[in-house]
Parts: C-alpha cells; structure tokens; sequence
C-alpha cells in the first residue's frame, strides 16, 4: 500500500501537464499590468485633451450664434 501511494505521488510531481496554463496566465497577469500601469499614465493626459475639445467646441457654438444645447 506504501509503494502505491508513493507511486502516485512521485507521477503527480513529475506530471507538467498543466505548467503551461500557469505560464500563460502569469504571461496575461504581466500584460494586464502593463495596460493599467499604461492607461493610468495616460489619463490625465487624455483628459486634458478632452477638456481642450470641449471647450474648442463650446467656443465655436456660441461664435457661430448656436445654443450648444442641441434642439430648440
């Protein structure tokens, strides 16, 4: 029963059969990181450039006599 048992656990230890799935998913964890650290660096950058959009906008709807409201 002995011999079994450590015969069981010495294949379990020596099966990398599923070495691949942890590979892959520490590999999309990685690029996961990446993106946010990527994305947060950016947003500020992104949202300054929005607010110039906006206001660029703003100011040409009320030079061209518009409401900006949209309707009427």
């Amino acid at each position: 029963m002995r011999n079994r048992k450590s015969n069981v656990f010495d294949r379990f230890v020596a099966d990398e059969s599923g070495l691949s799935a942890v590979e892959y998913g520490l590999l999309a964890a990685g690029i996961a990181i990446g993106l946010w650290t990527l994305i947060q660096g950016m947003g500020s950058s992104l949202h300054s450039i929005y607010t110039n959009v906006q206001d660029d906008l703003s100011t040409a709807a009320s030079q061209s006599g518009g409401s900006g409201g949209g309707g009427g």
